[in-house]
């Protein structure tokens, strides 16, 4: 009697063959398999969007980035495909939801604006700036700062890869998915570049607000909703979602400064 297969087998094995055949039918198997991981991003996603943003909407666009993953992964690279996927999955929603332009742009504008603020007063203080000091600086009062918080936090849904060194144009800036380094050709140049991208962005959390590290810890790398960081934290959910808008903001002007900075 033949020992059976173990699931990792199987999988390995129906990749090698749809890499070498292009199979529809194979494919479709493997939308089928990888399917709940669109759900899943989709799910998480829409926690921190309006409520006109429809989750079926993030599901179509989430299905294009798995096609793609589908046809881009190459399981030589020894990454696990659910890690590539999700990544690229994310990438294609918010794709979709930028193609839609569901932020208005007086939303985007105070998004620029707090994005700057946040980097010069940081420059400025050798600290994260505070709340009070940054309505100070905006002609706002606190309530007023805390209402555009409310709105820039939901245009603010990024994968920490989206970050790179701030709005990076088409074509520019670093990728870590273009930077996963093949096993069989470690190309020195790329990994150190990947290094100093890991670096320079760990080094910019870390220096974040407790509070606000913590929620980027807990929805980025524990994988966590906001429903559930919010029980974890004791706080509201849209103080959650507060904290991440502001802990982005600050991400962005941080790594925008610091690319001026190497460039300069």
């Amino acid at each position: 009697m033949k020992p059976r297969k173990t699931e990792g087998a199987d999988i390995a094995q129906a990749w090698r063959e749809y890499k070498k055949t292009k199979k529809p039918e194979l494919r479709e198997q493997m939308v089928l398999r990888y399917s709940p991981l669109v759900k899943m991003v989709a799910g998480r996603m829409a926690m921190t969007l309006p409520p006109n943003v429809e989750i079926d909407d993030l599901i179509g666009f989430g299905v294009l980035g798995l096609l793609d993953a589908i046809e881009k992964f190459d399981p030589s690279r020894g990454v696990r495909f659910e890690t590539y996927a999700v990544a690229r999955i994310k990438g294609a929603i918010l794709d979709g939801l930028r193609s839609t332009d569901w932020v208005p742009s007086s939303v985007r504008q105070k998004a620029r604006e707090l994005e700057q603020t946040y980097a010069e007063m940081e420059s400025r203080l050798g600290r994260p700036p505070t709340d009070q000091e940054v309505a100070q600086a905006l002609g706002l009062s606190r309530e007023e700062l805390d209402s555009w918080l409310m709105e820039v936090s939901r245009s603010c849904l990024v994968s920490l890869e989206d970050l790179r060194f701030g709005e990076a144009e088409e074509g520019e800036g670093f990728d870590p998915l273009e930077r996963i380094v093949d096993p069989n050709a470690e190309d020195p140049v790329r990994k150190a570049e990947w290094q100093d991208v890991c670096r320079l962005l760990g080094e910019a959390i870390d220096k974040l607000p407790d509070k606000e590290r913590l929620v980027i810890a807990l929805y980025y790398y524990e994988g966590m909703t906001v429903r559930e960081i919010a029980q974890t934290m004791g706080l509201s959910q849209s103080r959650i979602s507060q904290l991440h808008g502001k802990a982005i903001l600050r991400l962005r002007g941080r790594l925008a400064r610091l690319k001026y900075d190497l460039v300069g």
